[in-house]
């Protein structure tokens, strides 16, 4: 029974009522419908007293004596077409049609757009000829086929279509919208996500096509600008979250936890390349949420070696090394992309906070482990750690570890290591990390040029604040006593581009 819907023996009374004042079935079915709170579909189930497992049942013994082949249905599918969450195939709805012996119409499957001069005429519920003691007569108000245009559940609300419209605006450079109002947005989203993570009605068909979609974004991060691709997930986000509003069967619930869990991650590390810090904190946490419900080991692994980057960028490293180390706990039983990425984003959380001995040896953890799995992932994903991704994390690291000629060299095994056609910031970050190293090898001015250089060359969406954060290692990499040089007010005004302003402020 779906949230706001009388019980069945509701309905049972207004059988009883039909049966002793001779009721015509969609007499009975609208005042189920209007009193009940159930769709038109339930209603005619209901009418007829069949449970969800009598209606199976009845349509399958239809399909056999019509010879009209197999049913294509079930119970899981009923409770979706029932309760306004997905909508039967043409030939499913003939069936349903033949069964209630009503037209598609009145089982709230389409829409009357006749014009004639009785399109307005409905059945109406005539009053009790002697109402029984027992029972109020409620008011049922008249259901006309206009009505019927609009069943409820299989419509989006107001507001769900305002924030769709939102995201899309943003998506495609048309919105005027302040940064308050879209990220108020993206986390009611998120909160609502929380509220119904446990909950939803899913055929395997949709996981099917919900998973695919995860696939796609995964894909797609990789070469969209935060802010498009936050919105992009946004919208896959409303539509999980409107698949997700009754408990499912244990694989489903599983499925669709997981489906959740990396959304949310890639929302969160969007969030925290624009530089929202408290929203991207929150959907880690959402993401941990939906993880810890699959029991995926690996996956709650992921979650925590994605969060570690949090704090790396925007507070204390000692929580990266933490989660990081959490992370490697909960993924030890096999080598694998979260576990590796844990030990790597470990060692350069070390090297920063200038734990030299203990980076050394995470990054040496961290080769180890890509060894095991190297192969494995072709780097066409977001999560996928392949070879590209531990050199950049051991270029982070060693532009804070005192090998100044080692540092160099893994600079420039990173840089060969993205193709000069490499989208998004990771060639960026390299090239910053090298201009860290050249500061710290008194090369101040080329390490100042560097770094402006790399700044200006990005695409104003790709100008976010996690950019900003590792270029400023630069500029804390220069002693104060050689300040003054005139490379070092370019690269301040280079700097100063870091306005994390949303299109359209």
């Amino acid at each position: 029974m779906a949230r706001g819907e009388h019980a069945p023996s509701c309905a049972r009374r207004w059988r009883e009522r039909a049966q002793a004042e001779e009721w015509r079935t969609w007499e009975l079915v609208q005042a189920i419908h209007r009193c009940c709170g159930v769709s038109l579909l339930k209603a005619h189930r209901l009418a007829h007293g069949w449970t969800a497992q009598a209606a199976i049942d009845h349509l399958t013994e239809l399909c056999e004596h019509e010879h009209l082949g197999e049913p294509h249905a079930n119970i899981d599918l009923l409770n979706v077409w029932e309760n306004g969450r997905g909508r039967p195939r043409p030939e499913t709805v003939d069936r349903l049609s033949r069964l209630y012996r009503a037209n598609p119409i009145r089982l709230g499957l389409a829409a009357d757009y006749s014009d004639d001069a009785v399109a307005d005429e409905a059945a109406i519920v005539p009053g009790p000829r002697t109402p029984p003691p027992s029972l109020p007569t409620p008011h049922v108000p008249v259901l006309t086929p206009s009505a019927l245009h609009n069943p409820g559940p299989l419509h989006e609300p107001k507001d769900e279509t305002s924030r769709r419209a939102l995201f899309n605006d943003v998506m495609i450079g048309n919105a005027r919208v302040s940064r308050g109002r879209l990220m108020a947005e993206v986390d009611t989203l998120r909160q609502q996500m929380d509220r119904t993570l446990a909950s939803g009605t899913v055929t395997e068909e949709q996981m099917d096509h919900l998973e695919q979609t995860v696939l796609r974004c995964r894909r797609d991060y990789l070469t969209t600008p935060p802010l498009p691709m936050l919105c992009q997930l946004m919208l896959e986000f409303s539509d999980v979250r409107s698949l997700a509003s009754q408990r499912q069967s244990g694989p489903i619930q599983c499925r669709l936890s997981r489906v959740a869990a990396t959304l949310a991650i890639l929302s969160a590390d969007a969030l925290m390349k624009l530089g929202d810090i408290r929203q991207a904190r929150a959907w880690y946490g959402t993401a941990k949420t939906a993880a810890d419900d699959t029991g995926d080991p690996q996956l709650r692994a992921l979650v925590r070696a994605q969060e570690a980057m949090l704090p790396y960028y925007y507070g204390d490293p000692a929580e990266t090394v933490s989660l990081a180390r959490e992370a490697q706990a909960l993924g030890r039983a096999k080598p694998s992309s979260p576990t590796a990425l844990a030990a790597a984003a470990e060692g350069r959380a070390l090297a920063r906070i200038g734990d030299q001995k203990a980076a050394t040896a995470a990054l040496a953890q961290a080769q180890r482990l890509f060894s095991q799995i190297k192969g494995r992932n072709t780097g066409a994903l977001a999560f996928d750690f392949t070879e590209q991704r531990l050199y950049l994390y051991m270029s982070g690291a060693h532009a804070h570890l005192p090998d100044l000629q080692r540092a160099q060299a893994v600079h420039d095994t990173a840089s060969a290591l993205c193709r000069p056609t490499s989208p998004g910031i990771d060639p960026a970050l390299i090239r910053l990390d090298r201009a860290t190293t050249l500061a710290r090898s008194a090369r101040e001015a080329e390490a100042c040029e560097l770094a402006t250089q790399t700044l200006l060359a990005l695409p104003p969406e790709q100008r976010t604040t996690i950019v900003f954060v590792r270029a400023r290692d630069v500029r804390s990499a220069i002693p104060s006593s050689r300040r003054r040089d005139k490379a070092l007010n370019t690269f301040e005004e280079a700097l100063a581009l870091d306005t994390a302003a949303i299109p359209g402020h």
